[in-house]
Parts: C-alpha cells; sequence; structure tokens
C-alpha cells in the first residue's frame, strides 16, 4: 500500500469519524500529490453539483500530467489559503479563469502555480467514473459552455428532482415494502 492508497482509506463502519482543519488535511494531501500519488479528497458544499454531490461523492486527483485543459476540475489554492475544486473556464496568457459547476459567475485570474492537482477520476453516487463516461464528458465539454445560461438550467433541475423526489416519497407512503 502506498501513502495514496492511504488517502483513499474509508473508516470500517461504526468507526468514529474525526473533523480535520481543512487548511492542514488539504496541505497534507498536497504533498503527497507533489511526489507523485494520486489521493481521494471527500467532495464538500455545492459548487460542483450537479456533477459532484458534497457529502456523496469524492475525487481521485492527481499531479497535471499533460497541460491542463478547458473542462478539466482542478484544486488550486486561492490567495487567501482557501482551497477549492473547480473547473478549467478559459486561459489568459499566464493565468485561467475557473468556475464551480453550479455557478454562473466565473473566478477571473488564478494562476497557474495556484493549480495543483487535476480530478483523474471521482466517484459519483457510489460509482466510480473517469474522462470516458458519458456524464463526465457533458460536463466537461457541453455544461462548462452554458455559463450564462446555469442559473435557469439549474431552476429547472432543482424543480424536477424535487419534483421526482416527492413522487418517490409518495410512492414509498403508499407502498411501505
Amino acid at each position: 500500500m502506498t501513502a495514496g492508497d492511504a488517502a483513499v482509506h474509508r473508516p470500517p463502519p461504526g468507526a468514529r469519524e474525526r473533523r480535520v482543519d481543512t487548511a492542514e488535511y488539504v496541505g497534507a494531501l498536497r504533498e503527497l500529490i507533489e511526489q507523485g500519488h494520486e489521493v481521494a479528497l471527500p467532495v464538500a458544499g455545492g459548487s460542483m453539483a450537479p456533477f459532484l454531490g458534497g457529502g456523496r461523492d469524492r475525487v481521485f486527483l492527481a499531479r497535471p500530467d499533460r497541460p491542463l485543459r478547458r473542462g478539466d476540475v482542478v484544486l488550486y489554492r486561492r490567495t487567501d489559503g482557501t482551497y477549492v475544486l473547480h473547473r478549467v473556464y478559459r486561459f489568459r496568457g499566464e493565468t485561467c479563469d475557473i468556475v464551480g459547476d453550479a455557478q454562473d459567475r466565473i473566478e477571473r485570474g488564478v494562476r497557474r502555480e495556484q493549480i495543483f492537482a487535476r480530478m483523474t477520476r471521482a466517484e459519483r453516487k457510489g460509482k466510480l467514473i473517469g474522462p470516458r463516461n458519458l456524464i463526465w464528458q457533458f460536463f466537461q465539454y457541453v455544461w462548462i459552455g452554458l455559463v450564462p445560461l446555469r442559473r435557469p438550467l439549474l431552476g429547472l433541475y432543482g424543480i424536477g428532482r424535487g419534483t421526482i423526489e416527492k413522487q418517490a416519497d409518495k410512492t414509498l407512503k403508499e407502498d411501505p415494502e
């Protein structure tokens, strides 16, 4: 087992979870990434929805092994020290613009040296997926181009998702088996 493997270990059922400082934890993961290991990081927050869900999914990250491309999901550190997992939107000389999948506001001027990892695969809804997955490709190549339309599209997604969940709840109440 390598140090990268240790990072993907899940505690056994019933084990007590321990809260750690995010900056300290991601800093340790960054060291492993810089040593050439792939590491797993649980997704926190909702900025990458609907592709990745906080508390549900996790991403696998490695040092970029090729030039970054539009649509790549990267882990970077903002100048205020905050670590962020978002998608590359556009390149502007030595900087790039980055945006979360649930956002319509683009973060401009992220310097290349702030980016230290690229997502290589993800565990989404309990299933391991990679760059050849159709959902992955949709978000990487299509969704990234829809930034101006995201607010209304996400509103429709939320309405539709809520309707489906309400119908499922109703069905479960009618048939408890």
